[in-house]
């Protein structure tokens, strides 16, 4: 197959798949506006669009910890039954109308426990939304599947009932854990009882490390506690040097554990300078499994077709390369192996035969 370019109508079309993608940021601004009117929320503005615009700019700081901040107002709306079914649901229906057909959705449950609901009670809302969602969009002809991550905030102390919470409910919906939060100042290792835990029921996770802080943080994320992939990962380049590998680098590329880029999210906390010298072309190029992901669609101002269009038109990514992380990403979903094999199969390698 020749290298082939694409413009943005055929990347739409394409079929994607997400790994690394948060439910609390990515709300549908008009959503957040509607919502925050019904509890009585202040928001910056009540202009959809303005409150889109003021998100971007609010998170293009280069600083991770104020771009986290920014998610107080999407939070604010989901602490209610109502307020999680509708997030979950339009969640899901955002995914499908971007050609996703797979994503995996991660959010961490303590983070809506402000009103009445307990923690077990928030998943089994938002996967009763997710749900809903996922029954509309195959009845549009738009199927999508989304599995969920539970994740745990490694500031404080739920880590633990969180991972709970993925064994619970494995067989309903969750597929996988992670923990999230300022990376800086609080390592994975402080929580290894839960990865312990997970491991021993047989339940798959990811890591965020290597975005804010640097190679420590990966190594222990692997090596320490055992992640099957690693959420971000952008700084394994410092193992690398004139295009040979650490001992690091060379175990992360050579284990295949998946690697999970947001090229326009790491430029607004700073863990990269550019679309076209994001490490993700590099990595790509050196073997690593890596994958393309949004982050967080409303904070980054993004879609999965808006991540590859500019991969494309400032990093001079073709649709094989496009191909490349979309397969990566399937091969290294947290779901069974019969159920990844089916779906590239039968949907992603079809959609890529342009």
């Amino acid at each position: 197959m020749t290298a082939t370019r694409v413009d943005a109508a055929v990347i739409r079309r394409l079929p994607k798949a997400v790994l690394h993608d948060h439910l609390d940021g990515g709300l549908r601004p008009a959503t957040v506006v509607e919502l925050a009117a019904e509890i009585g929320h202040t928001l910056p503005t009540t202009d959809p669009d303005e409150l889109a615009a003021w998100y971007f700019e609010a998170a293009n700081s280069g600083d991770l910890v104020r771009y986290i901040a920014t998610f107080e107002h999407t939070l604010a709306v989901m602490q209610t039954r109502e307020g999680l079914l509708r997030t979950a649901e339009e969640y899901v229906l955002d995914l499908a109308a971007d050609g996703v057909v797979y994503g995996e959705v991660r959010y961490a449950p303590e983070l809506n426990t402000r009103g009445e609901l307990t923690m077990a009670e928030v998943v089994e809302t938002v996967q009763e939304g997710l749900a809903a969602g996922m029954a509309k969009a195959a009845a549009a002809g738009t199927p999508v599947r989304v599995g969920t991550l539970l994740c745990g905030m490694r500031m404080f102390d739920r880590v633990r009932e969180a991972a709970d919470l993925a064994v619970a409910f494995r067989d309903s919906g969750v597929v996988g854990f992670d923990i999230a939060g300022a990376e800086d100042g609080f390592p994975a290792a402080d929580h290894l009882d839960a990865f312990q835990h997970l491991r021993r029921e047989s339940v798959p996770f990811t890591i965020h490390a290597g975005e804010a802080h640097g190679l420590p943080s990966i190594h222990q994320a692997v090596q320490v506690c055992g992640a099957q992939r690693v959420g971000h990962g952008v700084r394994i380049t410092e193992d690398i040097v004139d295009g040979k590998l650490g001992r690091l680098a060379g175990w992360v590329r050579d284990r295949r554990i998946a690697l999970e880029m947001c090229p326009t999210s790491n430029l607004q906390t700073g863990a990269a300078t550019s679309i076209a010298e994001h490490p993700i072309t590099a990595l790509k190029d050196l073997g690593f499994r890596v994958t393309l992901n949004t982050d967080n669609r409303l904070v980054s101002g993004t879609t999965m077709t808006r991540e590859m269009t500019l991969l494309v038109e400032e990093a001079g990514w073709t649709v094989e390369d496009l191909r490349t992380v979309t397969v990566n990403a399937v091969k290294s979903a947290f779901i069974p192996f019969d159920e990844r094999k089916a779906l590239l199969e039968d949907v992603v390698l079809p959609g890529y035969a342009l």
